[in-house]
């Protein structure tokens, strides 16, 4: 952690801008504070990736309220499709100032598994960057040059060490953003299946139809899917922990739908 950070300091004075890359379903929970100390004399864009698997709605409310709130221009993306990608480099170049012989350095940062990555392979046109559906896959910073005269770096993921308060832990969690090794399964799907059942409860009943109604806990949601999916242990018991695990991966990879983890009106966190 205090390499990466020192690393990003001494980056930050040599670079023209800033792609911060944000998960779009929690854009507030996936942003790191450091940022804020860091670029107060660098052009930042926000980007909100993985608008796919996000609430549209929600999206261009973060949209708007980082653009009106904190006066920080911001933009959603899916990172897989390059027109998109590319659109927000372009709009992130637009904003410097340069000599056409001199190269534009653009630095890309975020928390892990937010898809840095993703979106430098995307820009690149090929495979430059190794990628993953888990984090911290990045580990050292990656130069490459792009059309232009561009080079774009692709800094590692790095979470701050203690994430307060607790519930922005569970929302990172949800997200993939947190190692599984450091996480319970069962106490995240305990966390957040009853957001699930109070927001979206149309799309549980699509996604598991033999729900019939949604649930009225978060504990039943989890045993009812656990038993259609066959998480039993022996005797018919549902194995929570097992149907845990089919909630969250489902969730993580947009089966259950579009879906916000977190809007503007939720940034005051509760411990």
């Amino acid at each position: 952690m205090l390499e990466t950070k020192k690393l990003l300091k001494n980056a930050m004075s040599r670079v023209d801008a800033v792609l911060e890359i944000l998960d779009a379903r929690l854009p507030h929970a996936s942003s790191n504070p450091l940022l804020d100390q860091l670029c107060k004399e660098t052009f930042r864009l926000k980007v909100l990736n993985k608008s796919d698997l996000a609430d549209p709605e929600s999206t261009q409310k973060w949209i708007d309220f980082f653009e009106q709130s904190n006066h920080t221009p911001a933009v959603s993306i899916c990172g897989t499709q390059p027109e998109p990608v590319k659109t927000a480099l372009d709009y992130c170049t637009d904003q410097i100032r340069r000599n056409r012989a001199r190269k534009i350095k653009i630095m890309v940062v975020g928390i892990p598994n937010t898809g840095k990555s993703t979106i430098l392979n995307s820009l690149a046109g090929k495979k430059i960057a190794k990628t993953g559906n888990v984090p911290a896959v990045t580990r050292h910073q990656q130069r490459t040059s792009l059309a232009d005269n561009i080079d774009i770096y692709d800094t590692p993921g790095i979470l701050w060490p203690l994430i307060e308060p607790r519930k922005r832990a569970y929302l990172l969690a949800a997200s993939g953003a947190i190692s599984d090794t450091a996480i319970d399964y069962t106490d995240l799907a305990i966390f957040i299946a009853p957001f699930l059942i109070h927001t979206y409860p149309d799309l549980l009943n699509k996604r598991y139809p033999f729900l019939r109604s949604v649930p009225q806990t978060g504990t039943e949601l989890i045993e009812r899917i656990g038993a259609a999916r066959g998480c039993l242990k022996k005797g018919g018991q549902v194995d929570l922990q097992k149907a845990s695990e089919v909630l969250i991966r489902e969730l993580r990879a947009g089966k259950i739908g579009p879906i916000s983890f977190e809007t503007p009106e939720d940034i005051d966190y509760e411990p």
